[in-house]
C-alpha cells in the first residue's frame, strides 16, 4: 500500500509539473533593480503543499516515532498564527512573480493538492554560506494543540552546493485519544542537494515541498 501511495503521488505530480513547466517562462528576471546583482545572489522559491488523502489510509506507522521537540528558530520563512495573520522575516515576493507558479496552480486545480504556502525571496548564497533555521508554521490550526497542523523548519546550506533541510511534521487531532488528541501523521526529515534552475521535490505521503534556485547574474 506504501508503495503504491508513492508511485502515484510522484506520477501524479510528475505529470502536473511537466505540463506547468512547458508554460513556465525560461528567463527569471530579478525585481527592478538598479546596477548589478551582489555575488552569489539567487532567486528562492518554495511551495509547501498538502496532498489530499485520508489520514486513515496512510500506512507510514508513525505511531510511537520519537519527534524530537521543534526548534524555535529566530527567524520564521512562513508563519500563519492563531488569528489567520502572517508573519516571515524575509521580504517575501508575491506568488503572481514565482518561476514555479504554474506548477502552484496545476497542482491545486488538479483536485489532489492543496498549496499551503507558495512564495520566494532573493538571498546572497556565498560559499560555505551556513544559513540558520526559518520557522515552517502553516495548514489547519489544531485548537486542541494550540498550533498549526504543519510545523517546524527549512534551511538553506551552502557549501561548493547548494543544500536545502527539510524538517516538517504534520499533525492531526485524534478525537479517539482524549489524553492526548495530537497524532503525528507524517513527517519529512532529509536534506537534499540543490542544483540551480532545477526543480526539486521532497515528500511524505502527506505533504511536500517544491524547491526551485535561480542564479541572478
Amino acid at each position: 500500500m506504501q508503495a503504491q501511495h508513492f508511485c502515484l503521488r510522484h506520477t501524479v505530480i510528475g505529470s502536473l509539473l511537466a505540463a506547468a513547466f512547458m508554460l513556465a517562462p525560461t528567463v527569471l528576471m530579478a525585481q527592478s533593480q538598479s546596477g548589478n546583482a551582489p555575488r552569489d545572489y539567487y532567486r528562492a522559491e518554495f511551495i509547501i503543499l498538502e496532498r489530499l488523502v485520508d489520514p486513515s489510509g496512510i500506512d507510514e506507522k508513525m505511531a510511537g516515532k520519537q519527534v524530537e521537540p521543534t526548534i524555535q528558530p529566530d527567524k520564521a520563512l512562513w508563519v500563519d498564527q492563531a488569528d489567520g495573520s502572517r508573519l516571515s522575516d524575509l521580504k517575501l515576493v508575491p506568488q503572481s512573480e514565482l518561476h514555479l507558479n504554474q506548477a502552484a496552480r496545476r497542482l491545486e486545480n488538479s483536485g489532489n493538492y492543496r498549496i499551503l504556502a507558495a512564495t520566494g525571496w532573493y538571498q546572497a548564497f556565498p560559499p560555505d554560506y551556513d544559513g540558520e533555521p526559518l520557522q515552517v508554521a502553516l495548514g489547519d490550526w489544531l485548537a486542541e494543540a494550540g498550533q498549526r497542523a504543519v510545523e517546524g523548519h527549512i534551511t538553506i546550506d551552502r557549501q561548493r552546493f547548494l543544500h536545502v533541510g527539510i524538517h516538517l511534521n504534520h499533525w492531526m487531532i485524534d478525537e479517539s485519544s482524549p489524553a492526548s488528541p495530537l497524532q503525528l501523521v507524517t513527517w519529512i526529515r532529509e536534506t537534499r542537494r540543490m542544483r540551480s534552475e532545477e526543480i526539486h521535490f521532497i515528500d511524505s505521503p502527506t505533504i511536500g515541498v517544491l524547491v526551485f534556485f535561480k542564479r541572478v547574474e
